[in-house]
């Protein structure tokens, strides 16, 4: 992939009670030899080198790492307005977890990007992406949709996203890097331009400590605490480098995702030999999924019911937007405003799935940024 051509990976992972090694896809073609094509998202080379251009160089990683943990959360809060009251109670619950998450890897970005001197943007009209498309800064492979929630989109997009990097998946040779890879990049390069040299001279008032589901956030004043915000996101996303479980014990993001493609949930294993033990079965009930349109976009809903309540929902997610960047630019008390409007976004995204389309589809919102 790109100018670098392909690297040969090991991966190490676990199914089951099983430790399974197999050869991972060549990074230049995106599939194996003898395995069925699986893409994965790579960054673009520009992207990857950013954190080796010294202070200047890691702001604009850490934007861009900002920007890609954005990214994320319009797919996945799709994928939970498709699933109706009363049905799939678990994956709610489990789809809801991962997008306070998201929000929190956001903040932590930020708070990362205001430790060094930086100043987050979260309100520019491309900060927004147009789905169906790739991630910011990544190559062309993944197409990320809005789609109602189903075991396709399970697999071939949400487990990609969250996709963990194993210690022993090293490439032979230099190429583009994973989000995982990316953000090791951030850490060392972190670590390198600590020594002799204090980066962390941003304004302390900038560091958010209120987290999105009441847990206090890091506070990044030094490099530890910028280590410790790294691991967060990685971990909560990916699992530890031994474990399904992050750092707390709950399930990584990757596997969260997985126990819902496979029907069964990943529990803290007993024996501790055992990466997890098989849990209650999880049934994605087809009967509770709404069948919301696929990559709406506003012009679509242009003369329907559709229309007003479109541009609702997008003024509210814009509005959001705009607050989290006042939030993390010098205003901290308009994080508590941030909260109830993603409640709104959830009320006004039912408003939308009652309208029924001309192809027999329901309406869903389009995320488009509203000048």
């Amino acid at each position: 992939m790109g100018a670098s051509g392909g690297g040969h990976y090991l991966r190490v992972y676990a199914i089951g009670e099983y430790l399974i090694y197999s050869p991972m896809r060549t990074a230049g073609t995106g599939r194996f030899s003898q395995y069925p094509p699986i893409p994965m998202i790579y960054l673009k080379e520009e992207v990857s080198n950013l954190p080796d251009q010294g202070l200047a160089g890691l702001k604009t990683a850490l934007q861009t790492a900002l920007e890609l943990e954005h990214a994320t959360i319009p797919p996945y809060l799709y994928a939970l307005y498709s699933l109706q009251p009363g049905f799939n109670q678990r994956v709610v619950e489990m789809l809801r977890s991962v997008v306070l998450e998201e929000m929190l890897h956001m903040s932590l970005c930020c708070n990362l990007l205001n430790a060094i001197g930086g100043a987050p943007v979260l309100n520019a009209p491309d900060f927004l992406p147009v789905y169906p498309g790739p991630l910011p800064g990544a190559v062309a492979g993944v197409e990320v949709p809005l789609a109602p929630i189903s075991n396709t989109l399970i697999k071939e997009v949400f487990m990609e996203i969250e996709e963990p990097e194993n210690p022993l998946s090293l490439p032979l040779v230099p190429g583009p890097l994973t989000i995982g890879q990316f953000y090791g990049k951030i850490k060392r390069q972190l670590e390198q331009l600590s020594h002799g040299a204090d980066i962390f001279t941003g304004d302390p008032g900038r560091q958010l400590t209120v987290g999105w589901s009441g847990n206090e956030l890091i506070a990044v004043r030094d490099l530890n605490t910028a280590l410790q915000a790294i691991e967060t996101i990685v971990e909560q996303g990916e699992g530890t480098t031994t474990s399904p479980f992050d750092g707390t014990g709950e399930l990584a993001h990757y596997y969260l995702f997985e126990s819902i493609y496979k029907g069964y949930e990943y529990l803290p294993p007993t024996d501790p030999s055992r990466p997890a033990d098989i849990g209650a079965p999880i049934c994605l009930d087809r009967a509770g999924i709404r069948n919301l349109i696929t990559n709406p976009t506003p012009t679509q809903y242009q003369g329907t019911p559709a229309e007003p309540l479109n541009l609702a929902f997008n003024r509210t997610y814009t509005e959001l937007l705009e607050a989290l960047h006042a939030t993390f630019n010098g205003q901290p008390t308009r994080i508590f405003g941030s909260i109830g409007m993603m409640r709104q976004l959830r009320t006004e995204a039912e408003d939308l799935a009652q309208v029924r389309l001309a192809d027999g589809t329901y309406a869903g919102p389009t995320f488009t940024c509203v000048a």
